[in-house]
Formats: structure tokens, C-alpha cells, sequence
């Protein structure tokens, strides 16, 4: 138990026995006001549960909280280590070995690969921090949303099992959007990664992007564990992640859900998670 609850019930209990050992004394010096002092006592005991019940969540809360951010660095530096650690490893091969011109722009392929990963974190950290103190603006233009939907999954292809992880899209061509285009290629990175990461490496990860009754819809559909209905709102809390970070697998920081949620409310749009039967998550994106 953390150190901070079993002090609050240490208080919690000194008081009990404060109330207890006084209101004892006073009737045996008092008799007659046995019935003031059980009624006021009682009051007294309902007001001091209620508000051990609130600073107990509140303890709880921040314990969570503490967690959660001690998780996120942990993520972020794992995040960090990997990309880096490719493209030094690169990098070195270049420069060590008379490799062919082939090879080298093949290095050099990967390494910008891994630069744009660590160029997405950033811009995410920045972001969530923007929108959580409330100094991101969302300057809003109409723009070809097709257009960037299709760039950002062919920039996510990822090279596995021996062959090109499919991302696979049925994309609606000319979709004109009115929003913040940055924040907007932000959500769309977001949840294609996130279906990639949560995906086996030669599992197909479909992107449809389509006008149903003059509204623009999204679906980003995978083939990973799925999650919980319990947790299917939990998901969109800034640094949520199921697991423990120590032995989780996929990688991530807890924000990029929190980012798409901040985002779409923003624009007016509507997210949902469901079930991709048998096996899978579908996150559905409605534009008013």
C-alpha cells in the first residue's frame, strides 16, 4: 500500500478515536445530553466519511496519475532509444564499409524512415501539451483530406515478414475538409500507427475513407487482440495503456489516443471503437 494512503487512514482513525474517547467523556459528565451529543456525533461521522471517501479517490487519483506519468517516461525512452540506435547503426555501416550505392541509399531509406517516427513523437508531445494548457489554436482551411489520408498510409508501410505489411485503402478521391490540417494528419497518423502496432507483421490493416448522406467517414480497420468494452473509452485518457510497462510489447506513449479525441471534439466529429469480428478493432471517424 503507497505510503500516502496509510497515512490518511492513520488520520482517518486518530480522529475515530478522538470522537469516540470525547464524546464518551462528555456524557458520563453529562448524562442528559446523551442525545445532542449522539445526534452531533453522528453528523460529525457522516461528514468525516464522506470526506475521507473524496480524499481517499483523491490519493488514489494522484497515486494513478504518478504512475501513469512514470510509465510514460519509460515509453518515451524506449521510443527514443530504438529509432536513434537504427539510425547510428546506419549511419556507422556507411561509413565504416565500402558498401554499393544500392545498399547505401537502402541505409539512408531506413534511416529517414526512422527520423520521421521520431519527428511523429515529437510533434505529438508538442501537441498534447498545446491542447491540454489550451495555447493550440486550430487554425482551420479547406483542404483535400483524400489527399493526405492517402500520403500518410503510404509513408506507414512497413517492410515485415519478408515482405510489405499491406495497408490496404479504399480511399474516396477529393474529400474537401474545413479544419486544422496539421492536427487533423496528427489523428489519421495516430490511429493507422496505432493499428499497426497492435497488428501481427503480416496482418492486412485496411484505411477506407468515403462520403455516406454528405457526412465524410473514416475507418481504420485491424486485426490486433481488440480491446475490452471497459476499456474502450478508457483508451482516449491522456497516458493510458493496458499492461504493464515493464513487459508490454508494443510500443507507444499514451498520447496519441488522447490526441485524436482532443482533436475530433474540436472539429465537431464523433469517434467510436468497435469490435472487428473475429478478431480486431474498427475506430470509425465522423465528420459533421
Amino acid at each position: 500500500m503507497k505510503k500516502s494512503i496509510i497515512i490518511f487512514y492513520a488520520l482517518l482513525l486518530y480522529a475515530l478515536i478522538q470522537l469516540i474517547s470525547w464524546g464518551t467523556l462528555v456524557v458520563r459528565l453529562q448524562p442528559s445530553r446523551m442525545t445532542m451529543i449522539m445526534g452531533e456525533g453522528s453528523v460529525f461521522l457522516f461528514l468525516l466519511c464522506i470526506g475521507g471517501y473524496f480524499l481517499h479517490q483523491s490519493i488514489k487519483g494522484e497515486d494513478k496519475l504518478r504512475e501513469q506519468q512514470q510509465n510514460f517516461l519509460m515509453s518515451i525512452t524506449h521510443e527514443l532509444k530504438s529509432p536513434l540506435a537504427a539510425i547510428k547503426l546506419s549511419i556507422q555501416t556507411i561509413v565504416k564499409r565500402d558498401l554499393d550505392k544500392a545498399r547505401q541509399v537502402s541505409l539512408l531509406n531506413n534511416s529517414l524512415k526512422d527520423i520521421e517516427r521520431l519527428d511523429d513523437l515529437v510533434e505529438n508531445m508538442l501537441l498534447a501539451t498545446k491542447i491540454e494548457n489550451r495555447s493550440y489554436t486550430f487554425p482551420k482551411e479547406e483542404f483535400n483530406f483524400s489527399e493526405l489520408v492517402a500520403k500518410i498510409t503510404d509513408r506507414l508501410q512497413v517492410h515485415s515478414c519478408g515482405n510489405e505489411q499491406l495497408i490496404s485503402t479504399q480511399i474516396q478521391p477529393n474529400l474537401q475538409l474545413v479544419g486544422d490540417k496539421f492536427a487533423l494528419s496528427s489523428v489519421v497518423t495516430n490511429l493507422i500507427e496505432n493499428a499497426v502496432k497492435y497488428s501481427s507483421p503480416c496482418d492486412v490493416i485496411n484505411v477506407h475513407l468515403n462520403d455516406v448522406d454528405g457526412h465524410i467517414h473514416l475507418s481504420v480497420i485491424d486485426k490486433g487482440p481488440g480491446i475490452s468494452d471497459p476499456e474502450k473509452m478508457l483508451i482516449f485518457d491522456k497516458f493510458y495503456r493496458v499492461g504493464n510497462e515493464n513487459v508490454r510489447k508494443a510500443k507507444g506513449t499514451g498520447l496519441g489516443l488522447f490526441i485524436v479525441k482532443e482533436v475530433l471534439q474540436y472539429h465537431d466529429a464523433d469517434i467510436t471503437v468497435k469490435d472487428n469480428l473475429p478478431q480486431g478493432s474498427i475506430f470509425e471517424v465522423t465528420f459533421s
